[in-house]
């Protein structure tokens, strides 16, 4: 089996003159952990544009425009939403890429991401 290491031991028996011995077969699985998720968050502010953010859900967040304005909406009346849960790795990719792309439009807007 994949991920199954095999460990055999050899003990031979003190009254035994033909040299011959006992074998014991041992079987270690390896686990694998599943990796910690985060959560990516758009923080309200009153200076970027709506449409900026319903465009940053769609681009960034694979959201479709219902679900990118839902989003927006949420942002804006609780001053933070969530735009996905990710692993670690594409969930700091995501963030940089919002933020970079919101510094080059001259946005304030900001990403964050948290631990779930």
């Amino acid at each position: 089996m994949p991920g199954d290491a095999l460990r055999m031991s050899r003990g031979d028996d003190e009254g035994n003159s033909t040299g011959r011995g006992t074998a014991v077969i041992t079987r270690t699985r390896t686990k694998t952990k599943k990796p910690s998720l985060y959560r990516v968050l758009l923080l309200n502010d009153d200076y970027t544009p709506m449409e900026f953010v319903v465009h940053v859900l769609e681009r960034f967040f694979q959201k479709d425009r219902e679900a990118a304005t839902m989003i927006m909406l949420h942002v804006h009346n609780h001053g933070v939403g969530e735009c996905g849960i990710y692993t670690f790795e594409v969930a700091e990719t995501k963030v940089s890429q919002v933020m970079d792309f919101a510094r080059q439009h001259q946005h304030p807007l900001q990403c964050v991401m948290e631990k779930k």
